[in-house]
């Protein structure tokens, strides 16, 4: 048995850690959450996550929650998967930026377009500033990513800017810059993210039958 566990709901943010674990390549199990069935509120769960949401990851008596926290755990914890930029690295602060700049501007960012207000809020009340020096920072980073982030070395990071840049294009949340696609592109040729989104796709369709 794994002592490596996802708390796992398809279709949701928690692929983001699966495609992380593929990239891992350690062996984990996944514990199957259905958050139709309301398998997210319940007492056991909820004693993992008082959030209720995905993903969880158990790893030994420790858990984690938060899709770029277990990035950066298992990146850190499993260094000889070459997927962090440890600390003493000059890279690792940059590193570090990317991994997070996913959940803290990516996604308030294409959720405050999704969810226009009636009075747009002041832009320096947003921790993420506004929709459009998002997309233009993005824009830079995937133009002069060599081919990720962090130039040869695919990271963490890279899982998690992929991710939210694969998932705001499906939706039409996020523009199709070439600089994007272009980017998202080389991430999907990944043997890792093929094998994850194979094993989500199958999960996806046991659940429907």
């Amino acid at each position: 048995m794994s002592n490596l566990t996802l708390y796992h709901a398809v279709p949701s943010r928690s692929s983001v850690a699966r495609w992380m674990l593929e990239e891992l390549g350690e062996p984990y199990g996944v514990h199957l959450i259905n958050l139709r069935a309301g398998d997210n509120r319940t007492p056991d769960y909820l004693a993992v996550n008082p959030m209720g949401k995905v993903p969880a990851l158990r790893h030994g008596d420790v858990v984690v929650t938060e899709s770029a926290a277990i990035c950066c755990y298992l990146a850190d914890e499993f260094p000889q998967a070459r997927l962090n930029v440890p600390v003493g690295d000059v890279r690792r602060g940059p590193y570090l930026k990317w991994l997070f700049f996913g959940p803290s501007c990516i996604e308030p960012a294409i959720t405050e377009r999704a969810f226009p207000r009636t009075e747009p809020p002041s832009r320096s009340t947003l921790g993420f500033g506004d929709f459009d020096t998002v997309m233009c920072t993005l824009t830079k980073a995937t133009a002069s990513a060599a081919p990720y982030l962090m130039g040869e070395h695919f990271t963490a990071a890279d899982v998690v800017i992929g991710s939210a840049l694969r998932w705001g294009m499906l939706f039409k949340l996020i523009p199709e810059r070439p600089e994007f696609v272009a980017y998202v592109s080389r991430l999907s040729e990944r043997p890792a993210l093929k094998r994850a989104t194979e094993k989500d796709a199958k999960l996806q369709a046991e659940q429907a039958s």
